[in-house]
């Protein structure tokens, strides 16, 4: 699964682990990824996304076909992916 979410672009972060005795050691941040469909109801189609929690909220708040027309006009990758689009 990739390392970044198609919606609002969170990619993993970097930090310190700190112990009881105050040690510092390197560890990761990951956002909370899930690969999930969605249904198109424009284009009677399913599309699968990798989206972190907050972008499952962010499609809920705007609706899916609003968030997959600015993946398709800001991320020429995934435009190439999820297709051009129908045009009415």
């Amino acid at each position: 699964m990739a390392t970044c979410c198609e919606v609002t672009g969170r990619r993993p972060g970097s930090g310190k682990a700190v112990s009881h005795s105050h040690r510092r050691t390197s560890r990761r941040f990951d956002p909370n990824l899930q690969s999930k469909r969605f249904f198109l109801p424009g284009e009677n189609r399913w599309i699968r996304l990798t989206v972190s929690a907050k972008g499952i909220r962010t499609i809920d708040a705007r609706g899916i076909g609003s968030v997959v027309a600015q993946i398709r006009t800001t991320d020429p990758e995934a435009r190439r992916r999820l297709g051009p689009g129908r045009r009415d």
